[in-house]
């Protein structure tokens, strides 16, 4: 891809967002922007870098920040709803700075005061954290290869990541490694590092913009001051919580755009059935019933990601323990089942209503169901279906860790 997609720097400004209506008005200024071209962006894979400098300068990266570290210090409410709203315009977008907002919640669980301090003041300031994702051949997403080596000049980082969704668009990049101790760590460092590659080579079907591809590290120096070690399997943590809500606000975000554009073009350029006796395609009493059993769907999943989003705020971080943490979790892959669901079938459906020229490229109405289907891939839902009867059959606690 020719484009540049350089926007960082180390001395940027950003507003601080307050309330929660201020994150909604800011939220709604960046899915407007992104509007205009989504489909042509889609089509020839051009980053959203206009909308995502307005995410940052808006102050919407620090919403989640708490206030004492000088952010916005909202609820979990209102960051699944900042991530719904941009993301039934252009879930690329909405995607491209989850992996930061999961990052911070990291901070909040693991990091040491010093680290706080340093790396909110970042944020605050308009940064934004990248992941280095898990990596492409290993024989499932937690192994890990790459290392992380005291030499006689420091600690150097040395290993190839994948699925690094919004690491091309940070400043800070972070990324887990094994110690010399055998220890799994996450590690922070400079986007522009010495040794350090961002590749694009993200060819999925959906989510086309999210530069979701590869990291290479090549000695890349780190900071011990930096290194956070990544917390036992057990330890109970709101990390999975809140990364699997903000996923499921993605997905609920598709669902909604699937579904408006869909109403939209079956009032603006569809035809009825030859058998419906009827002028408009709207007027169709079949698909009036189809429209409104998608529509009381999506109206449930939005519910369930709302729940989820208050169960998360109602937790105390300071009593947080296994069953708390268990109870977030459980909330969150409830939404998630019907947040998957919906973003499927709303964006196969407006095909349907539309007809055969729905289809066509010009409309770019494919998009909502490439970028469905690529995005709930992101963990299977039978295992949320699982870990939900599990939990209620026989009162077993899920497993911890990021995907649930």
């Amino acid at each position: 891809m020719s484009q540049s997609a350089s926007t960082t720097g180390q001395n940027k400004t950003a507003a601080v967002i307050l309330s929660h209506e201020q994150a909604i008005q800011a939220a709604q200024a960046v899915a407007d922007l992104a509007r205009f071209d989504v489909v042509a962006r889609d089509r020839d894979r051009i980053y959203p870098l206009e909308a995502l400098a307005l995410f940052s300068r808006s102050g919407l990266g620090s919403i989640s920040v708490p206030r004492a570290f000088g952010g916005g210090g909202l609820s979990y409410r209102t960051l699944s709803e900042v991530f719904r709203i941009i993301s039934a315009v252009d879930p690329s977008l909405g995607q491209i700075p989850q992996n930061h907002f999961a990052l911070i919640q990291l901070l909040l669980d693991e990091g040491t005061p010093a680290q706080q301090h340093t790396l909110f003041s970042a944020v605050v300031q308009g940064q934004r954290l990248g992941n280095g994702g898990p990596e492409k051949n290993t024989r499932h997403t937690r192994e890990v290869t790459a290392r992380l080596v005291l030499g006689p000049d420091g600690l150097r980082l040395t290993g190839s990541k994948f699925y690094s969704t919004g690491a091309l668009f940070a400043d800070i990049i972070v990324t887990t490694a094994l110690n010399d101790d055998g220890q799994a760590v996450m590690a922070f460092m400079p986007r522009k590092s010495a040794g350090l590659e961002i590749v694009d080579d993200w060819s999925g079907i959906g989510q086309r913009t999210t530069a979701s591809g590869t990291i290479h590290l090549d000695a890349v120096r780190v900071d011990a001051a930096l290194v956070i070690p990544v917390p036992a399997s057990d330890k109970p943590s709101l990390r999975g919580p809140v990364s699997q809500l903000l996923q499921a606000a993605i997905d609920a975000g598709i669902g909604r755009g699937a579904f408006d554009e869909g109403c939209e073009f079956i009032r603006r350029h569809s035809r009825p059935w030859v058998d419906a006796g009827v002028e408009r395609n709207a007027d169709d009493p079949h698909l009036q019933a189809d429209v409104g059993r998608v529509f009381i769907e999506l109206v449930a999943a939005e519910s369930l990601l709302r729940r989820a989003a208050s169960t998360l705020d109602s937790i105390d971080p300071a009593r947080l323990d296994a069953r708390t943490a268990a109870q977030a979790s459980i909330a969150v892959a409830e939404a998630k089942v019907l947040t998957t669901e919906i973003a499927l079938k709303a964006s196969e459906k407006l095909l349907e209503w539309g007809g055969s020229r729905a289809t066509l490229s010009e409309h770019g109405l494919d998009r909502h169901w490439r970028n469905a289907r690529t995005h709930t891939l992101h963990d299977p839902l039978r295992w949320k279906f699982h870990a939900i009867g599990n939990y209620y059959l026989n009162g077993q606690l899920p497993v911890r860790h990021a995907w649930i």
